[in-house]
């Protein structure tokens, strides 16, 4: 494969330049969105037959009979079986129109059709169509229908609803996500497709999203490279043979507003479904911290006999406000005798990027025990930053008497191209008494990376309780690339070849196995474009321009886990599982390319489902032991390092998903866990000390109860709170933000077609801190108040 290399020219003023372009996108983006839905109109589908008679009514729909097939010849008994599948898929008659505006979203595809029961469902993750009460591993699934009483519209409020994940940890910069699940470092995937680069990355709106599906700890045996904390799947829906469309809009609170929109249906062509969806949002953000967010996703799915293809195009501008510094640490805590709109960073810091993946997938049923399928996806990024270094030291940013000084602004200006083809053959057989579920695959992934990044240094900050950072624009700044100042001029491209299998086995209808075994092949090359002074490899070799590093790894993954029904409702299981992460990414290669990251986890749990599955609790137990972890630290000379240390983690976690009563619905976590370093060669000091950004205790609870007004249906009430125990800001164990307790609360009313809702976030204004950076606390946003109003029919 011929890689071509991206060529840039430098400097600052170019990119600052270049926000005019950007913003063009982003209203090209808008504008795309709108011309996408407009363009359904020209679709002549079956179902444009529709009355103004009764206006409050349903468009009813035309359902065109199957033209009959002529008459075909004997075929084998693996064709026969073939045939009845086409004919019984063909056959399903799409869901009358007034079921769709009870579930508006509801098709024929499986992403839209999995609800119920909790222990019921089957996580797409799991890639053998497995239910969570058969599965011996922790998988939650967070449904759409909670994240719309929430009034969340971003994955990072949403992940709330899970036991063992918070946001924040290792690098987390505020503008994009980065969570911790059971205190370790987790991947988001979409659709089963990774991000790419795990630093650095996206922040994620719900923008079509079905569900969300968590993994708890390791997954490199369906994965492969991967943090050992788990996997975060968004999931989107399918596109529906029925049409129908909607539209929300959410305003509130410092400057929000977001609206969503979606249609979706049947197109004049046999079996060929569609659907789009599109998101655009601005606000300005509490702490002023402003953002836009433009996205645009057409999604088509075409059923051709015993394939099933789908095509989806993700399109995104988004544009974010960096705030590294947040309130910075005083005395071991954020500052305090200082508003929360008190700014440290840079008054014209900012985060852009334009992000495009296509994604194509065939599932072919091949026979009745046999199904290939092909997923392909190609991701590219561009994104140009401009924020403040984020740690303190004293050699660095730093303290001195009331004044802030050693103050600096990184330009970042990076490229990430992944291509991903999974190859998946699903065999479905018995030997003897035991029926197996074996998935088996290949997996190649290319990634290509380049990076630009300069540091200034920046005036020093008068007074730190009355704060006003003395820069007003970059052109007055001089970015430099030495020993003092952070910079890389890099060129990163890595493939990694991945063979696995997993086999899901029911020894007996209690009793459930299962296996899996991974083998990659990682590659890995840095290419240094330019020699910036006082850069080495961790051996103390000189990373010189021109002169690229490589590094071979051939990790083998696994995981064997056993769940047993001991009686009806009650489910022991036992899991064991290793997993293995590349260190090679767009932060952590300044000094050279680090041996992958490892972890072992043991897992014990018990499922509970009582009442007919209308009360599950889920239980586990677990212990994870993490070898040669990346932590980002400031040197003796203020640059921004790598150091490699180890960890352990013990905790126990629950969650309960509750319908007490057919109106009163209860969601509750809690995780309690400890975290330590046990090894550290380059910070001998912290063994023994706290990672960054992993609470001791994390507890969320949300309620919901529906009720009638005068004999109308429809309205809802609903409340929750959120703990958070403290976490600190680096290894050393200095600096930390504290504990937190907030709450949330919800009323709303919603027929067939319509629904609105306030919601109330944050209801006692706590002055809180959502995660610990190496500078300062990042700030919590304070009370705030958003209505949201939906159609859809």
């Amino acid at each position: 494969m011929k890689i071509e290399k991206l060529v840039r020219e430098p400097g600052v003023g170019t990119r600052v330049n270049n926000r005019v372009d950007i913003y063009q996108r982003g209203r090209a983006y808008c504008h795309a969105g709108f011309f996408c839905i407009a363009m359904v109109a020209f679709l002549p589908a079956s179902v444009q037959a529709q009355t103004t008679d009764r206006p409050t009514s349903l468009p009813p729909v035309q359902i065109d009979a199957p033209k009959n097939r002529p008459a075909q010849k004997r075929a084998p008994a693996t064709a026969t079986a073939a045939a009845k599948r086409r004919t019984a898929r063909s056959n399903q008659p799409p869901k009358p129109a007034a079921q769709t505006a009870a579930v508006v979203d509801t098709g024929n595809g499986p992403n839209n059709n999995n609800s119920g029961p909790p222990l019921q469902q089957a996580p797409s993750l799991g890639k053998t169509g497995t239910k969570l009460e058969d599965l011996p591993v922790s998988v939650q699934i967070i449904p759409r229908e909670v994240l719309t009483e929430q009034g969340t519209t971003t994955l990072r409020d949403a992940v709330t609803n899970a036991s063992g994940i918070n946001t924040g940890g290792q690098d987390s910069l505020g503008y994009f996500d980065h969570f911790l699940i059971r205190g370790l470092n987790a991947q988001v995937y979409t659709d089963g497709f990774s991000d790419g680069d795990q630093l650095g990355g996206l922040t994620h709106t719900l923008n079509g999203v079905r569900r969300i599906e968590i993994l708890e700890g390791p997954g490199s045996a369906l994965f492969g490279s991967g943090p050992p904390g788990g996997t975060i799947n968004i999931v989107h829906y399918d596109p529906s043979p029925v049409f129908h469309w909607g539209s929300s809009l959410q305003a509130g609170s410092f400057g929000t507003v977001i609206n969503s929109n979606y249609v979706t249906g049947p197109t004049t062509i046999d079996g060929l479904n569609y659907r789009i969806d599109t998101t655009f949002s601005r606000a300005d953000g509490f702490r002023d911290l402003a953002s836009r967010d433009y996205e645009v996703r057409p999604e088509f799915t075409w059923h051709v006999q015993d394939h099933t293809l789908t095509f989806a195009l993700d399109a995104r501008h988004i544009e974010q406000t960096p705030d590294s510094y947040g309130l910075i640490y005083l005395n071991g805590s954020p500052i305090t005798g200082v508003s929360t709109s008190a700014k440290y960073s840079t008054p014209f810091s900012f985060a852009d990027q334009d992000y495009i993946r296509p994604t194509l997938t065939d599932k072919w049923d091949v026979t009745d025990f046999l199904t290939i399928n092909n997923r392909f996806s190609y991701t590219h990024r561009d994104i140009d930053v401009m924020r403040n270094n984020d740690s303190m030291s004293s050699t660095g940013t730093h303290i001195v008497g009331d004044t802030l000084v050693g103050r600096q602004l990184r330009s970042q200006d990076d490229s990430d191209g992944s291509l991903d083809y999974q190859f998946e053959p699903v065999w479905k057989f018995g030997t003897g008494s035991v029926q197996h579920t074996l998935l088996t695959g290949f997996e190649y992934q290319h990634q290509v990376l380049d990076t630009q990044r300069r540091t200034a240094d920046l005036p020093n900050i008068a007074n730190i309780f009355a704060p006003t950072p003395p820069e007003l624009s970059p052109a007055s700044l001089n970015f430099q690339c030495d020993a003092k100042h952070s910079c890389d001029n890099d060129h990163l491209v890595a493939d990694y070849y991945g063979f696995y299998a997993t086999d899901q086995m029911d020894l007996t209808d209690k009793w459930k196995l299962r296996v899996g075994l991974r083998q990659d092949f990682y590659h890995e090359v840095l290419d240094p474009l330019i020699t910036v002074p006082g850069r080495f490899t961790n051996t103390g070799v000189p990373l010189i321009a021109g002169v690229p590093e490589s590094r071979n790894d051939s990790p083998v993954s696994w995981n064997v886990g056993t769940l047993y029904k001991i009686y009806p409702g009650i489910s022991p299981y036992v899991g064991v599982s290793k997993s293995y992460l590349s260190n090679f990414n767009s932060e952590n290669t300044f000094n050279g390319i680090g041996a992958p990251e490892s972890a072992l986890q043991y897992e014990a749990g018990v499922k509970f489902s009582m009442f007919h599955d209308k009360v599950v609790l889920d239980t586990s137990a677990f212990n994870i032991s993490r070898d040669n972890v990346a932590t980002l630290f400031s040197n003796s000379l203020g640059q921004e390092s790598v150091a490699f240390d180890s960890q352990l983690i013990n905790g126990v976690e629950a969650s309960l998903d509750a319908a007490i009563t057919e109106q009163w619905h209860l969601l509750a976590n809690a995780t309690a866990m400890e975290a330590v370093v046990t090894n550290a060669p380059q910070a001998l000091t912290t063994v023994g000390n706290h990672p960054q950004g992993v609470p001791a205790y994390m507890a969320n609870l949300w309620s919901t109860y529906k009720f009638s007004i005068g004999g109308v249906p429809g309205f809802q009430v609903g409340a929750g709170v959120n703990y958070r125990d403290k976490t600190y800001s680096d290894t050393t164990n200095v600096n930390s933000v504290p504990a937190f307790v907030i709450g949330n609360a919800m009323i709303g009313w919603d027929n067939a077609n319509w629904g609105v809702a306030l919601n109330v976030k944050n209801i006692t204004n706590e002055r809180y801190f959502v995660a610990a950076n190496g500078a300062g606390g990042f700030v919590g946003e304070g009370l705030g108040a958003f209505v949201t109003v939906r159609y859809h029919e």
